[in-house]
C-alpha cells in the first residue's frame, strides 16, 4: 500500500492505496464518486473524464498513486459552477443526451472547451469532443448545447477563464 493525499473537489483526502488502483477505481470505489463511469478502461471512451490539476484527464489510465499532492475535479465538484450550470441547462434544452453516461464526461469536456476558447465554430467543437465518444446522440445536439452555453457564458461572463 502506498499513502497519498490529494485534493478531490476541494477537500484534502488522504489514503493508502494499492500501488496499481486507477484513479477512477479510486474515486468510484473509495470516494463513491460514481459520476466518473468507466467505458472502455483503455483511456478511448472519455467516460471517465475528471480534471487533474485543471486539466481533463482520463481517470482510467491515471493510476491513484500518481494523483499524490494533486487537485482533481469530478463532476460532483462542480455545483456551483457558472459553466456548467449553463451546459446543463443547455444539454436539457436541446434534448443533448439520452442514456447519460457519457454526459458527465462529456460536461467536463465541453467547459474546458468553453474556457479555453475552443467554440468558435462546429468544427472546433467536434475536433474537442473528439476524445469522448457517445453511442446514443450523434453528437449534433451535444455540439448545439455547447455553442449555445458558450454564447451565454460569453454574455453572463466575459472574464469566465
Amino acid at each position: 500500500m502506498t499513502a497519498i493525499r490529494l485534493r478531490v473537489n476541494g477537500a484534502v483526502m488522504t489514503d493508502n492505496v494499492p500501488p496499481r488502483l486507477s484513479l477512477a477505481d479510486f474515486l468510484r470505489e473509495r470516494r463513491n464518486l460514481t459520476g466518473t463511469h468507466l467505458g472502455c478502461e483503455h483511456g478511448v471512451c472519455g467516460a471517465c473524464t475528471v480534471l487533474v490539476d485543471g486539466e481533463p484527464a482520463r481517470s482510467c489510465l491515471m493510476l491513484a498513486v500518481a494523483c499524490d499532492e494533486r487537485a482533481v475535479e469530478t463532476i460532483e465538484g462542480f455545483g456551483g459552477d457558472p459553466v456548467i450550470a449553463a451546459l446543463r441547462r443547455n444539454f436539457h434544452r436541446h434534448h443533448a443526451l439520452q442514456c447519460g453516461y457519457c454526459t458527465p464526461a462529456m460536461l467536463i469536456t465541453a467547459r474546458d472547451l468553453i474556457l479555453r476558447g475552443r467554440t468558435g465554430s462546429e468544427r472546433e467543437i467536434r475536433v474537442g469532443l473528439a476524445g469522448n465518444i457517445c453511442r446514443c446522440t450523434g453528437y449534433t445536439n451535444i455540439v448545439t448545447a455547447i455553442a449555445e452555453a458558450a454564447k451565454e457564458i460569453g454574455k453572463e461572463a466575459p472574464n469566465a477563464q
